[in-house]
Order: structure tokens, then sequence, then C-alpha cells
């Protein structure tokens, strides 16, 4: 035969008033807000004592949570990347320069205008070369692979 579970009620509560429920979670409530204080004086106490500066709640750092890592999105760097070369004037003054009243194929372009005092650290300089006579629009190309300036 199967045992009839009693089900239990809860008597003690059901003969508290509604008033007396909220008093007592407001007074239980005053006393874990009185511990959060006790323990968050604790906390910059002992964060006092192993020289940090963080007052409670606060995130480390500039990050704060929630933030991913690294630069800013819109940030602005500061210097220039280091191994990169500068130059006075841009490539495709150069080649323009280069180029007025002669036609060149581009690896003549390329060597004439390092020869010229062009700076690069680029391993495929010759593909930049051909992509800047093809792309700038201020360059037309005579024959296959030769190029003259407008």
């Amino acid at each position: 035969m199967a045992k009839k579970r009693r089900r239990r009620s809860i008597r003690g509560l059901s003969r508290v008033s509604t008033a007396d429920l909220r008093a007592e979670l407001t007074r239980r409530e005053s006393g874990l807000a009185k511990e959060r204080d006790r323990l968050l004086l604790q906390l910059v106490e002992i964060e006092g004592q192993m020289g940090g500066r963080r007052g409670p709640g606060r995130p480390r750092g500039r990050r704060g949570p929630g933030r991913p890592r690294g630069r800013r999105p819109g940030a602005r760097r500061r210097g220039r990347p280091p191994g990169r070369s500068r130059n006075p004037n841009s490539l495709v003054a150069s080649l323009k320069a280069l180029l007025t009243d002669k036609t060149m194929g581009v690896t003549e372009a390329a060597a004439a205008v390092q020869k010229a005092g062009y700076k690069t650290t680029s391993p495929n300089f010759r593909t930049i070369v051909n992509q800047a006579l093809i792309a700038s629009g201020n360059f037309r190309r005579v024959s296959r692979g030769q190029y003259t300036a407008k």
C-alpha cells in the first residue's frame, strides 16, 4: 500500500500579518547592509596596507568592466610605426615627376623611383608601384606594362 503524503503547511507564517512580515524583512535587510559596510571598510583597510589606491567597487585601471582590451576605437596613435620610412613626396608624386615626358615599364619605374631617393622597406615594391600606376588616375597606359604621366 502506498503511503499518503502529508502536505505540509506553514502554520507559523499564516498567523503573521503582512505588516509584521515586511518589518522583519526590513530588519534583516538593514542587518545585511551593516555587515556589507563593515566588510567594505575592512577591504579598504587591507588595500591601504597593500599600497593600493583603489576604492571599494571601482574597476581597476581605465578599462572598466566589460570593455575590451587594446586601443580604443578612434584613438590616435602617437609617433609613427617603427621601421617605416618617411618620404618628402608620396609615391604617386614621385612617379609623376619621373614619368613626365617618359614611358617606362613597372620594374624600371620602381628601380628609378628608388634611385631618385624614394625610401621603402617593402619586399614587393614593384607590386605597390604597379598598383599606384593603375589606380591613381595620373598615369596613362601606353602598351602592356608601359606607363607615362598624363
